[in-house]
């Protein structure tokens, strides 16, 4: 078994359907992000990382930086499904050449783009993500211009329980894990158990929080990760700027509203040499100085970038909601 291999010179479909291509806005778009983008680094990444291909028996595999790209389209034009995924890579033009799959063949199937995802794991997106912020790095992007950390609520894709149903739930699966684990089977999830209660705005919301940290110069997102609803903020704050360090050197200066503004969290920045940009809040025994107000409001205009990140990214990418069940990660103490 090996990785499918297509012919990368153009056929007279694709001379012909040339000039109309060119004048698509998509195609504009993909095609400058095509030509900034040097794949053969992530291509190496995914590929030592995808257990498919290798074998010397079976039906050749699709490529899995095909597969990536797929990935990356349904994620830039908020395609809500894989289904819908494989619809619109066979009915757009500008899909198939960025994925560098041939106008006259099929997209891969739904459910090899959904294994494919599965497969490769947190870990490779995450070190295909480092590899990304450093070619932009390169290109005169910053990372390391200071960043902003910030939460926000993720609605889960599945279909809100109460608590006591979701502990029976999770109990019921704990013990299904253990079976599987001795008849090798795979197991199918069919509900987001990961998802918890929290309350928002005065309304009760069952899903996730992701913790996000952007660079305050470029907006590049740096780190995100998910916990359940109820975590609070403050409890992921080292473990996102920890994680947000892609660079040779630690970031000048962490902004941060005033739900990060604690003793462990401000004494966290002093030790590693970094500048507090965390907003104050009103004491139970003391209030905040005008001094401070003013401190605020300087903070306010820099740490805006996560909440465009988090505006945009849910406005047009449907990351207001979950499309999929995703596992937790505790946070790590950091000193």
């Amino acid at each position: 078994m090996a990785f499918k291999q297509y012919d990368r010179r153009p056929s007279f479909l694709d001379i012909e359907l040339s000039n109309v291509i060119g004048k698509s806005r998509t195609h504009k778009f993909l095609s400058e992000v095509d030509s900034c983008i040097d794949w053969d680094p992530l291509e190496e990444i995914v590929t030592s990382n995808y257990p498919v291909g290798q074998s010397e028996y079976g039906n050749s595999a699709y490529p899995p930086l095909m597969l990536l790209k797929a990935m990356l389209l349904q994620k830039w034009f908020g395609i809500k499904s894989d289904p819908e995924l494989e619809t619109q890579i066979n009915d757009r033009i500008s899909f198939k050449t960025f994925m560098g799959l041939p106008l006259a063949d099929p997209s891969p199937d739904h459910s090899i783009i959904c294994r494919f995802r599965e497969r490769v794991g947190r870990d490779t997106l995450e070190d295909i993500h480092h590899e990304l912020l450093t070619q932009l790095n390169a290109q005169g992007f910053s990372i390391e211009s200071g960043m902003a950390v910030d939460a926000r609520i993720v609605k889960s894709a599945s279909r809100p329980v109460s608590d006591k149903k979701l502990k029976a739930l999770r109990t019921q699966r704990k013990a299904q894990a253990n079976q599987r684990k001795k008849t090798q089977q795979s197991m199918r999830f069919e509900r987001d158990l990961e998802s918890d209660w929290t309350v928002k705005n005065n309304r009760p919301v069952f899903g996730m929080k992701e913790h996000a940290a952007i660079d305050v110069e470029s907006g590049l997102v740096l780190s995100t990760t998910i916990s359940k609803a109820s975590a609070h903020d403050t409890n992921y704050f080292q473990y996102a700027v920890t994680n947000a360090i892609h660079g040779r050197n630690l970031p000048p200066k962490v902004y941060a509203d005033k739900g990060y503004c604690g003793r462990p969290n401000r004494d966290f920045l002093s030790i590693n040499g970094i500048s507090d940009g965390i907003m104050r809040k009103n004491q139970i025994n003391a209030s905040l100085t005008e001094e401070e107000i003013q401190r605020n409001k300087k903070i306010s205009k820099v740490r805006y970038k996560i909440e465009q990140y988090f505006g945009i990214t849910s406005r047009y990418h449907g990351a207001g909601r979950a499309r999929f069940s995703s596992f937790q990660l505790s946070p790590k103490n950091v000193s």
